[in-house]
This record gives structure tokens, sequence and C-alpha cells, in this order.
């Protein structure tokens, strides 16, 4: 359609009717005439034309708009929805190139090399292509200035901190140019490898196995600030680790149970604060950092409240209350509150803790002073001494209480701000629950003593590559960078721009003139410039032995917690950018896991870092796939958990269904079946043979009595009855063999004989005597 209409527009400027090309824009003509060859996909829709000799090739979806209209050019109207376009800006493509085109796409498709990139990576795309892939250039995204109200409360994970949300500027649209022509070719084919900015942007349910992706779904457990302090409480059911080590202390103002724990943290924590407070003043010591920007002009008012308010003080009973509530507080962490009954008042009061909290604002932001301080110094180095042994965040805390709050689910230190006073917190949650609605907003512990360099706070950015979630497999980059505030630090000061060291945010303020010379105007120093301070400062081998170990357990740690939470897929993978704080001893504390970091090359590191690990993310990606042992770059394999097999479904029914009980029967009883009885013949003696008396078993007979006969008795059976038949009758047959010698015999009387009759024969066999009768 669009060849017809182009060839239309010609025959009318031409003053000749189409499609027969006018004689004074012969030259012209010729150059509209030729169609681009159709491949095999868009066969229907295009026709394929024999080019002349010399003649070009004119595709017509690469045509461009002049931004120079010449008085002679003249557009025709086109409907509405449809770009116009100018005849004389159409660009012409030689035939060697497209054939050259087809060629190394037909290629790649056959290879299922096809790409599609969204967002700004110019250096994937770049790495890519010289891998012989072949770019499926999705349609340009109007950049909108609306932005959805549910950014910050929905459930959306917006933790992206790449500061560049639009379409890259990069890319080159120039027609001549093969990728473009190569773009063309494959715009019906399917993309293998995708690499976007936001993971919404791919519907990972209709995505084949063999697709690759830069993301994984549901991947906000810990990328986000909320995620990350839920899921981190539960490390101690996945390893022997305690998140307080490395992650500071975190609540959800949204959740009715964390706000009254993060009230009772707070103000326990005014009480350790107390008395760090307490010891710092008897020994004269001046934090720095405390007393950096002193010459600020907004400070001097303070400085004299401070003075005047030095002949000021407080009563000693304020130390008491803070030593009777860190005792309560360790008395709980030994279980001794459980023989406690529940009407036992707690340690303060409301209206108590309220006056505490007062005077310690005074004393701490105010330098008001304490009645006979010195006499509980030793109290006090004792209890904290205590304290340090179950709260390894007690040399960060510091001594002016500051709390940050911050956004659940953003990133580039939107929405953050710091607070010291717990009832400006709590008129924050108050005073908007739309704000704080789904827990999505959360407050954290502060680190008011980090490492400085040139009293300028900095943190780090450290990069890491996931490429499996079971058996999770983390790999670790070798170099990161720093990333400095434009101001020097001060925690009389709770601005962003001495807190925050996010690029997206010092961007926006002039570095300070009281900074030091040997930070860069660009705020960023490379992981090789920060070794090099160490070793001047003689902790270089501190960067391999506590810094470098203490980011790896605690990027392992937080991805062990979410491991069940987010979607495997054995064809993705996902970048992420954590940073750190460090604190006095190098201890590095994680702020936060940010997804898509930014590679944006806003300064020379960055230029250089992100060039680089985006380069070897695809040596790790890609080239592992087919040499198992090929380079990685930077990239460092830390973690490689065993693989927990998926047991198969072989169609068993798990469905529990129940029966009814039913009655026993009782088994009718068995005849007990005896054995036969013996007979044991005993011998008889001469005298009973002559008529004498008979003694038959120890009784006496007389003549004419009928004879007893012996009584026949049953022995059981002593063989065993699995026995066989056979060896049961040897051993009864042995047993008659012996005779009387093993048997005993009992002896019955007979029953009585009736009465004779005459006739009657006797037992013995004789008759009666009539006589007798």
């Amino acid at each position: 359609m669009r060849a017809r209409e182009h060839t239309e527009v010609l025959a009318q400027r031409a003053s000749i009717p189409a499609p027969a090309p006018a004689p004074a824009r012969a030259e012209q003509s010729q150059t509209n005439d030729g169609k681009m060859p159709s491949t095999d996909k868009d066969a229907g829709s295009q026709r394929r034309v024999a080019p002349q000799s010399g003649s070009v090739i004119q595709p017509c979806h690469l045509r461009q708009t002049s931004n120079t209209p010449s008085p002679e050019r003249t557009t025709q109207s086109v409907p509405e929805g449809k770009i116009r376009r100018s005849i004389a800006s159409l660009p012409v493509i030689s035939l060697d190139r497209l054939s050259r085109a087809k060629a190394l796409v037909e290629k790649a498709v056959k290879q299922r090399k096809v790409f599609t990139i969204q967002g700004p990576y110019p250096v994937v795309r770049a790495a890519l292509r010289a891998r012989g892939w072949v770019e499926h250039r999705l349609p340009r995204i109007v950049p909108s200035k609306y932005r959805p109200q549910g950014d910050e409360g929905d459930d959306r994970d917006n933790s992206t901190d790449d500061e560049d949300s639009s379409e890259e500027v990069e890319r080159d649209d120039t027609p001549n140019d093969i990728y473009e022509i190569m773009s063309r070719l494959v715009r019906n084919e399917t993309a293998y490898f995708c690499w976007t900015m936001r993971r919404d942007a791919i519907d990972y349910r209709l995505l084949r196995k063999e697709q690759i992706t830069n993301h994984f779904a549901k991947a906000g457990s810990f990328t986000t600030k909320v995620g990350l302090c839920v899921n981190l409480r539960n490390l101690r059911w996945f390893d022997a680790a305690d998140p307080d080590t490395f992650f500071p202390r975190c609540y959800r103002l949204g959740a009715e149970d964390e706000k009254h724990a993060f009230i009772e943290d707070f103000q326990r924590t005014a009480c350790s604060s107390l008395l760090q407070c307490v010891l710092e003043r008897s020994s004269g010591e001046q934090v720095e950092e405390d007393k950096a920007g002193s010459t600020d002009p907004s400070q001097t008012g303070q400085k004299k409240r401070c003075k005047r308010r030095a002949i000021e003080s407080v009563g000693c009973g304020i130390i008491d209350s803070a030593l009777l509530v860190c005792q309560d507080f360790l008395d709980t962490l030994e279980h001794h509150d459980i023989d406690i009954s529940m009407g036992t008042p707690p340690s303060l009061t409301e209206q108590q803790w309220a006056e505490f909290l007062h005077n310690y604002n005074m004393i701490v932001h105010e330098g008001v002073g304490i009645q006979d301080s010195n006499r509980y110094l030793e109290r006090c180095k004792v209890m904290l001494g205590r304290l340090r042994e179950v709260s390894p965040q007690l040399d960060t805390d510091g001594i002016h209480n500051i709390w940050i709050v911050k956004p659940g689910a953003l990133s580039r230190g939107r929405g953050i701000i710091c607070v010291k006073r717990l009832e400006e917190i709590l008129k924050l949650v108050n005073c908007d629950p739309a704000l704080i609605k789904d827990s999505k907003w959360v407050v954290q512990k502060y680190l008011e003593r980090p490492l400085l360099i040139h009293g300028t706070k900095f943190d780090l950015r450290q990069w890491f590559l996931v490429t499996d979630w079971n058996p999770l497999t983390i790999w670790f980059y070798q170099e990161c960078y720093l990333r400095f505030s434009t101001q020097p630090y001060s925690v009389e000061r709770l601005d962003n721009s001495v807190h925050l060291c996010n690029n997206s945010i010092q961007k926006h303020f002039q570095p300070s003139q009281q900074r030091h010379p040997e930070i860069p105007e660009d705020s960023m120093w490379s992981s090789e410039q920060f070794r090099a301070f160490l070793c001047a400062q003689g902790q270089a081998a501190l960067w391999d032995n506590v810094v470098v170990p203490g980011m790896k357990q605690a990027v392992v740690h937080a991805l062990q917690t979410a491991q069940d939470l987010v979607e495997s897929r054995r064809s993705s993978f996902e970048l992420y950018g954590a940073d750190f704080m460090l604190g006095r001893d190098l201890r590095p504390w994680l702020i936060e896991i940010n997804g898509s970091p930014t590679m944006a090359p806003s300064t020379p590191v960055t230029a250089q870092l992100c060039t680089a690990v985006q380069e070897d993310a695809l040596r790790v990606v890609l080239d592992r796939r087919l040499n198992r042992n090929a380079c990685t770059g930077g990239f460092q394999l830390i973690y490689k958990q065993a693989a927990v097999e998926i047991p198969q479904y072989v169609g068993v029914s798990l469905f529990v269904e129940g029966a009814p009980l039913r009655r026993p029967r009782l088994r009718p009883r068995r005849k007990l079946t005896l054995p036969r009885a013996i007979h044991i013949p005993r011998p008889r003696t001469d005298e009973s043979r002559e008529g004498g008396a008979e003694k038959v078993g120890g009784a006496e007979e007389k003549p004419g009595e009928t004879a007893k006969k012996p009584v026949k008795l049953r022995q059981p059976s002593r063989h065993k009855p699995n026995c066989p038949a056979g060896k049961g009758k040897e051993k009864h047959a042995d047993k008659e063999r012996k005779g009387p010698q093993s048997t005993k015999a009992v002896l019955r009387p007979p029953p009585p004989l009736p009465k004779a009759h005459p006739g009657v024969p006797r037992p013995d066999g004789g008759a009666q005597s009539c006589e007798k009768l």
C-alpha cells in the first residue's frame, strides 16, 4: 500500500497518469521505482521486482522526513495516524549491502541469535552484534511526563535506579545502516535474548524455555526496602548468622506491631546514647564529624544557644532511668522476664518517657549539662560494655539517635528524610494514612559514625549477578566504585546533600568549598583509588580481609532469605547493584539492593566500569553456555548451592479418603485335640497269679471282686507344633521304649457295678450262683 501511495504521489507531481514516470523527473522516478526484495516472512506483503543494471532499491519502510524542506517540494495529505514523508528524503540502498544483510540474517535466524533491547544499553547491543546476533527492534516509545499515582503505593517493584528511563538516544536509525536493514528483515522473528530495563516489560508466562531474559519474576522480596527488611529477619532459618551484624535495624511504619517495636527501640537507643554522651563529655572527646561544617552560618545561632544553655543542667536522675532501662533490656535477652507477672508496671510510664526524651534532646542537641554526672562514669562504662556484647550496632549508633525514613519501593534517594525526634516520625505516620498504607514506608537506624574520607561521607556500589535460583548461583564482581557527597559530613545538618550519596541527588548540588581537594569534582572513586587510600593509611590488608568478605556474606545472606519467594527460571539472569557503607572498623553495612542498576556513563569512573560489567555479564551468560571454561572477566563465582531435586509427577492421587470402622468378628473357639493316651503295662507277681490278693498300684483286690483296670493317662505333646511329623513320632517312640521310668500313673477307683440279676451274665464271663440269690 505504501509503495502504491508513493507511486501516486510521483505521478501527481509529474502531472502524468500513474504508474508511468514523468520524463522531467526520470531520475527521481528511477530512484523510487524499485522495491526491497522480500524475505520468506513478508513474501505475501511485498512484490519482488528484478532490478535493472545500475539501479538502486528503495525500501519504503525506511523513509525519512527532510529537516530542510524545499519550496518545490509538496507533500500529499495522508490519513490521520500516518507519518508524512518527503519524497526527496527517501533513502537509497545498494543491492550488495542488502544481499549481505540477508545472508547475515539467515545465519542468525538459523542459530537463534535474534535479540531485543529496551532501554539505554548501547554496550550490550554492541557486544551482541559482535557475537553475530541480530536485533529485533521494538517500536519507539514516546516518553511521557505522566507518572501513575501508584508508583509509590502499589505492589510493583519500582526499585530500578537507572537514571535514564527513556529509550536510548544512541540508536542509529540511518536507513542506509546495515543493522537497520537486518532489523527490518527479522521483524517477524522470535527474539531469543531480551534485555529490558524493567521486569514488568515482559510477560514471563508467554516465554519459551530457550528464551533468555535479564530479569526474574517476583524479585521485589529483596530489591525493595520493605522486602529486605522483612525477609532478613528469617535468616536464622537459612544460616547461622545474625542480620544485625551487617544490616541496620529496620521497621515498617505501616505495621502496628512493628511501629511499637520501633518506639521501644528509639527509647532504648536514647538511653544508650545518653550513657555514651556522659562518657564522651567526661573525657573531653570531640567527634570530628559532629563538629564538621561549623563555619556554616546556619549553625552559628545553634552554637550560641548551646553556650547560653550550658549554664543550665538536668538532674542526674535521668542517668538512673537510662541505666534501669538498659538493665531491663539485658534481662529480657536472658529471659529473666518470664517469671514476672503481667501486672508488673514497666520501667518508665508514658509520662516519664516523654519527660526523659525531652531532657535527652536538651542534653544531646542543645548542650545542656547533667548534675553530678561524674559519679556515674564507672556504671556507664560497665553498662556500655555489656550492651556492646549483645548489640553489634552500638558503635555506629552515635549519640544523636538519628533515624532515616524511606519509601519502601523507590530508589535513587527519592522521598528519603533524616529525623532525630520521635514526635516528628510519629507525626509523619499519623498525618496521612494513605502515605503509609500497605507498609510501604520503613524507618531505619542511621549510621551516625561511618568511615569518612577527608571528612566526607561516601558509599560503595557493588555489582553481583544471579544466574540461577535452584541451585542458587551468585557471581560477585571484583570491582566497585565509591560515591561521595558534595558537602562535608555533619550530624547537625540533616540535609540530603550531606547524608545521601546517590548520584541522582548529588548532581543537583555544587561541591562545597570546604571539601578536601583530593576528592574529585565528579564525586566518584574507583575501588583501586580507595585501596590506594587505605594503603596510605596503613590499612591495605583490611580491604581483602574485612571489606570484600563482608560484602560477599551480606549478599549471600540477603539472597538466601528470598530464594523461596523468587520465581526461578533456567534461562533467566539478573544483574543487581548493592549499596554498602563502611564503619570505622571498615565493616560493611548493607543499605539496599537495586534491580536494573544504572549503567549511565555519567563520570569517567562509571564510563569504564559500567562498560566492563556489561561485557563481562554477557561472557558469563552466553559464552559459558558454549564453553564452561570461558573467561568470565571480573565476575567471580562465590556461591553455588546444592540443587534441590523436584519430585516427578507420577499420577498418584494425594486425596485422603475416610472409611467406616467395622466391628471385629469373634473367631470360633477351636477344640483342643490332645494326643492319644499312653498305656503303661505293669508286671504282676506270682502271688497274684495263685489267687492271692493283688496289689494294683498300691491297692489290694480281694478274690471274687472284679479286677480294676488301670486308667489310661493322656500326656500333652512336648514337641513344638512347627516340628516335622517324623521328628515328633521318633521322640514319642523313644519315650515309649524307656518304660514307666519317665511317667507317673495316677489310679482312680472304678465306678460301682450295677446289681446282678439271675440269668445275667457276669462281667467276667461266668454266671451267678443260684444259691447266693
